[in-house]
């Protein structure tokens, strides 16, 4: 394979996906809007749209992988349908010119029997939202003539994770001894995975042909509460365990009636509700890959946040 490795977007995914491939001597070039990205000898940040074909062949050119770890403007349908499709087919295009996999992190929100452990399997035929918007983004991968990977991953933690229900809503609270208010139930079985595991299996991926054009599990530990995962916290960070509170259904509903953030996040409730489980097990073997152990993510994504202070 070629050596040289692009990264679209620097947030939590794009950034460990950049810094993994540099600290394994890997020359890396990442697009952003801003020009960011870490700082490394081996990591070229460049400014770019990556709606622009023809800004995206001439920084492809020459590259092994893409991985396009770019999200919607906001966490809204609309948004993610007038964003996300057009983007993907740029990135698929001038991938495909360049000779390149594209891997892309993906969610769980397209399995339409989520009631039951999520496998590999599927079904993926979730409609409506942006449950809906996800579907059609695996439908038009799956018909791209580009190879792909979607490696699928439950809700994020670990360092440089801010905008997850596991991070600047429960890690800051856990440190400062403050009440921490969850979704739904705090109780309820809900896989989460750990940010570097996801970019470790990306990057695994795109260098293993024999696992090109599927859709793959990240490594992922067995499913936790949410009282589980703070507990997780608040032992790697020897603080005392903090007093946790439910937001339910019905305080979600009234609250969206003002507000249009809020309004998103009732679409997503389900998988705070009920058992909200994945199964990474075919994944592990087929990428020979193991979840981070609990104890040693936890201390790394609380380090990680006493460093912002």
């Amino acid at each position: 394979m070629n050596d040289l490795h692009v990264v679209t977007g620097a947030g939590p995914v794009g950034w460990t996906v950049a810094g993994q491939l540099a600290e394994q001597g890997k020359n890396v070039r990442i697009l952003t809007r801003s020009g960011s990205g870490p700082g490394h000898p081996l990591v070229e940040r460049l400014k770019a749209d990556v709606r622009d074909p023809a800004q995206l062949r001439q920084a492809f050119e020459g590259a092994a992988a893409v991985y396009h770890c770019i999200h919607g403007s906001s966490y809204s349908a609309q948004a993610w349908q007038a964003e996300l499709p057009v983007a993907e087919q740029t990135v698929l295009a001038a991938a495909g010119v360049a000779g390149a996999v594209v891997v892309f992190p993906e969610s769980l929100y397209s399995y339409s029997k989520p009631e039951r452990p999520m496998t590999e399997a599927g079904p993926r035929t979730a409609t409506g939202g942006k449950r809906g918007v996800r579907t059609s983004l695996l439908e038009a991968r799956a018909a791209s003539a580009t190879n792909t990977v979607s490696m699928v991953s439950g809700d994020f933690f670990g360092p440089r994770v801010r905008m997850s229900h596991a991070g600047e809503r429960l890690v800051p609270a856990v440190l400062a001894g403050k009440k921490v208010w969850v979704l739904g139930s705090a109780d309820q079985p809900h896989s989460f995975t750990y940010v570097p595991d996801l970019a470790a299996a990306m990057i695994h991926a795109a260098r293993t042909p024999s696992l090109w054009n599927r859709v793959w599990h990240t490594p992922t530990g067995p499913a936790l509460t949410q009282r589980q995962l703070a507990s997780a916290f608040t032992e790697a960070a020897g603080v005392r365990a903090p007093r946790i509170g439910t937001m339910p259904a019905w305080a979600i509903r009234a609250t969206g009636v003002f507000s249009k953030d809020v309004r998103e996040l009732e679409e997503m409730l389900y998988q705070f509700e009920k058992p909200f489980v994945m199964d990474s097990a075919a994944s592990q073997a087929a990428l020979g890959l193991h979840p981070t152990p609990l104890p040693e993510a936890a201390a790394a994504t609380v380090k990680w946040w006493r460093a912002q202070d």
